[in-house]
């Protein structure tokens, strides 16, 4: 008898063992399983995060009733103050877009993003290059003038690193950027101070044409290096007595790094996002230039080629396919419209200066 009571305790004793063991790794499965969930709904939740901020900012309209509300009436009769409020709205559209910059965040999601903070990239060029002329042509009556002290302080503020996020960030030095523009601006339109001018001529369209040509122009080189490409060293073309720093070969290869293609296009899409306002706001301030010139089908016609540039993309990547294979080339397409835009702005700018 005694060894039966004892063999059931023994028994009884091996069960409740094991009823804890069980307990014990059921209660260490949920726990797992629950911080599995946790995981795999915060790397959802920051991939849709991600997806929301990669979204490009729609076109804008550049109207200038659009641009400054009720002071529409006065403000449109001021020439230069639709090219100021469009290149503020274009700035304030690069820091008060879905997620802010992004460039200089270093959380998840923005972190692991790359095509967003190219295309802001893109946009930014323009903003400084148009602020330069702003600062350098279109202010300013002859080479021996003054130049406004507003701009003065928004170029440099503007050609700070925009993937700085300690103090003093980006969006800081940005943002004090805008208001000096801003301020610019409503002198300008103030029209009380005889000082504060936007001389709408010839040679200062140009002198913005000059630097779109360039940046265009780099930007289809590296777009066509999508493929790899032979090319023939032109640099000293046209010049019998021209040097250069160092040796160089007669032909070399340019390939861009498959890591660096969606960069490349996106940056150049956000340059062409910004070029297409510019030109629309140059279009209304330079009206007299350009019909004296007959140009305004011209830069029309400019205009329409940037646009075909941002067409939905349809693939979830950009495609790389070779030149002539079996799948598309979107850096090649982008360098198509790209080109021609080049091409015609180059013609333009010769009708400016020979017209």
């Amino acid at each position: 008898m005694w060894k039966f009571n004892w063999f059931n305790k023994s028994k009884e004793g091996a069960t409740s063992e094991s009823s804890d063991h069980s307990t014990t790794l059921q209660s260490s499965n949920s726990l797992i399983k629950r911080i599995s969930f946790v995981v795999i709904m915060l790397v959802v939740g920051l991939y849709i995060l991600g997806m929301y901020w990669s979204a490009e900012p729609d076109l804008f309209d550049v109207k200038i009733s659009k641009l400054v509300g009720n002071k529409s009436e006065k403000q449109s009769l001021v020439t230069g103050v639709i090219t100021l409020a469009t290149t503020e709205k274009i700035a304030l559209t690069l820091l008060n877009k879905k997620g802010g910059l992004l460039s200089n965040d270093i959380m998840p999601p923005s972190i692991f993003l790359d095509n967003i903070p190219a295309w802001e990239f893109g946009v930014l060029v323009q903003i400084r290059d148009m602020v330069s002329v702003l600062r350098n042509h279109m202010s300013r009556s002859q080479s021996q003038s003054l130049e406004n002290s507003d701009l003065k302080e928004a170029e440099p503020l503007f050609n700070n690193a925009h993937d700085q996020w300690i103090f003093p960030s980006a969006e800081g030095r940005y943002s004090n950027a805008i208001d000096k523009l801003s301020a610019f601006k409503n002198a300008l339109a103030d029209s009380s101070d005889p000082n504060v001018q936007f001389f709408a001529r010839a040679d200062n369209l140009s002198a913005w044409f000059e630097l779109v040509n360039k940046r265009l122009g780099g930007l289809s080189q590296r777009l066509s290096a999508s493929v790899g490409q032979e090319r023939i060293n032109t640099d000293l073309s046209g010049d019998s007595a021209a040097s250069q720093s160092t040796e160089t070969s007669k032909q070399f290869s340019v390939k861009t790094p498959w890591f660096k293609i969606d960069d490349n296009f996106y940056e150049a899409r956000g340059t062409c996002w910004a070029l297409i306002h510019l030109l629309k706001a140059i279009q209304i301030d330079f009206d007299l230039v350009l019909e004296k010139k007959n140009a305004k089908a011209s830069l029309a016609q400019i205009i329409r080629e940037l646009e075909a540039t941002q067409e939905t993309i349809w693939s979830p990547m950009i495609l790389n396919g070779s030149g002539f294979g079996g799948l598309a080339n979107h850096s090649l397409v982008m360098a198509n419209y790209i080109s021609r835009a080049n091409a015609a702005l180059i013609d333009l700018r010769e009708l400016l200066e020979k017209g």
